[in-house]
């Protein structure tokens, strides 16, 4: 979005940045990109594993749960060891996480995150060992293992030390082997549910109508402001693809409640297309002191032993900006933005000025601190 030329160039050019519309109404998008289909998820796994082969930077000997670890895992390789006899200085324990398709079968791969659970200083250069991956059931569905890709490092001296990253987490692309597939029969549903990623039912309702009408049958029903239930028309019974494919292709155009987001640490604003301002006046200003201290030293005369005088002198200036109430109306995004500009507001002022114009019932829209 242009805003006019009135408005300051130098408002978007300070700190903060000053992003107009979250969605275009004019504008359609997928179905797919603003919603989700049931039987179409993704299945979290996670393991405890170990990583070895690192040069020095695993876990001390105030990770207990590492050595126990190695200690089961040599055992089970025959080797009997104490554990207090163990330097987990080249190990360190890990969680190991997986996203797993549900049309995943078994043989399979797809990518593991390792990240590290106890005091290790890095994983690089380290090698996950086969880790069995389980879903909420218990149940194992995948065995991870392999090479760590590591996006950070970490450099340590004496008296110095640098890191970028994170070092202690990592990836295996690729990393984890299906090894039994998720029990869920796609091709045998006689309906399918999407969920809308925004909760409105002024979307909800032109989804299902525009459902309806690109099928010409009345399958689409709504639940509530945000699923719709999808019945399967005869045609597509026991082959869902193509169905699914003209479903999710479809082009809706979402709407949305009027919001305004504001991230106080860096300043950053996010105003929707929707917001409008009732007709008020604001002034904007602010108030500087200056105080500097300018403290004068009298030498004693020579040959006394009289020490230095120290007389303190301290200079106070207050400069206040004059500020002019300026009526701001905003029925349109441009109108709202060269209202603020007009009174000098930058990023950071705007903050202050949108909580007051929302506590006053001047701003006719949601307020979301982050």
């Amino acid at each position: 979005m242009i805003i006019p030329g009135k408005a300051k160039a130098v408002f978007l050019a300070v700190v903060a940045v000053f992003v107009l519309g979250i969605w275009d109404s004019a504008q359609a998008v997928r179905l797919k990109d603003v919603a989700t289909f049931s039987g179409v998820r993704e299945n979290q796994l996670v393991g405890y594993g170990l990583v070895v082969g690192l040069d020095g930077s695993g876990d001390s000997q105030a990770s207990p749960f590492t050595l126990r670890s190695m200690s089961n895992m040599l055992e089970g390789m025959g080797v009997s060891v104490n554990p207090a006899d163990l330097q987990p200085d080249n190990v360190a324990a890990v969680m190991v996480t997986a996203n797993m398709p549900s049309s995943a079968r078994p043989g399979s791969k797809m990518d593991v995150t390792v990240s590290s659970m106890g005091d290790a200083d890095s994983l690089m250069g380290g090698v996950l060992i086969q880790t069995p991956l389980s879903g909420i059931d218990g149940n194992t569905y995948a065995l991870a293992q392999g090479q760590l890709t590591v996006g950070g490092y970490s450099v340590e001296g004496d008296a110095a030390e640098i890191t970028t990253g994170v070092p202690t987490g990592a990836r295996i692309p690729g990393g984890a082997t299906v090894e039994r597939e998720v029990p869920y029969r796609f091709n045998t549903q006689d309906d399918i549910v999407v969920n809308l990623n925004m909760q409105d039912f002024s979307t909800t309702s032109q989804v299902t109508e525009s459902i309806n009408e690109h099928f010409g049958q009345n399958l689409a029903h709504a639940k509530d402001n945000s699923t719709i239930r999808v019945d399967i028309p005869d045609g597509f019974q026991g082959n869902l693809v193509p169905f699914m494919a003209a479903l999710e292709n479809l082009q809706v155009s979402p709407d949305s409640p009027a919001r305004v987001v504001v991230d106080e640490k860096t300043g950053t604003v996010v105003i929707g297309e929707n917001v409008r301002l009732s007709k008020v006046a604001v002034s904007h200003g602010s108030l500087t002191v200056m105080v500097r201290e300018m403290p004068d030293v009298f030498m004693p005369l020579p040959f006394t032993d009289a020490p230095p005088v120290i007389a303190p002198e301290t200079e106070i200036d207050i400069v206040e900006e004059e500020q002019h109430l300026t009526i701001i109306e905003g029925a349109t995004i441009n109108e709202l933005v060269e209202g603020l500009n007009a009174i000098g507001a930058t990023p950071r002022d705007l903050i202050s000025i949108l909580r007051t114009l929302k506590a006053s019932g001047a701003l006719h829209a949601e307020l979301e601190v982050i």
